[in-house]
């Protein structure tokens, strides 16, 4: 079930489209911080979590169950993008070194939390289980393969996949006249 137009206006957040649905079993914190566009979908089960940056979905954005949006600094999804399920985005991170300790329960003087932007641009396809870490800017008509775990920048049009995710090949722009021809309708 999703949430009705009166339960979102009350949640308060910065901004929110029209033909938003996002179920009743999402967990939303910070809504303050979090700006959503039109025609937005978000599944059973996500996180989004956003810090003093923000979130910020633009317009017919998918974010598939299971989902995780997580970090201090700022988490933006362009507009026709979709994330599948059991992704996860990361704006932070915690320094894995082993010279510091973890964890939100440690107070920050005793932490080395690394935080940085994560921009995905308009008609990104994300594959499921996939990670993306915090820096990352995912370059327009690009898609990342299922199970990929992301840690540097994706130029526009290009698959990356892998553990790190990797080029594997360029992608069609065909997708861009097929946009032109949707709004055209809309």
């Amino acid at each position: 079930m999703f949430l009705s137009d009166v339960q979102l206006y009350r949640m308060g957040f910065k901004s929110i489209g029209d033909n938003v649905l996002i179920s009743d079993k999402v967990s939303l914190y910070n809504t303050s911080h979090i700006s959503i566009g039109n025609n937005v979908r978000i599944d059973d089960f996500s996180i989004l979590s956003a810090g003093e940056d923000g979130i910020d979905l633009g317009n017919n954005v998918h974010i598939a169950c299971y989902c995780s949006l997580i970090g201090k600094a700022k988490i933006s999804i362009g507009n026709y993008t979709g994330v599948s399920a059991k992704c996860s985005i990361y704006s932070s991170s915690d320094d894995y070194s082993g010279n510091w300790l973890s964890n939100p329960t440690v107070p920050d003087e005793f932490k080395n939390v690394f935080h940085s932007p994560v921009i995905l641009e308009d008609n990104i396809l994300v594959g499921c289980g996939s990670v993306i870490l915090p820096g990352v800017n995912i370059g327009v008509g690009s898609s990342v393969a299922a199970l990929s775990l992301v840690n540097k920048n994706i130029p526009e049009f290009c698959l990356y996949g892998g553990v790190p995710a990797k080029f594997i090949r360029e992608q069609s722009r065909e997708l861009l006249q097929q946009r032109k021809k949707y709004e055209k309708c809309i």
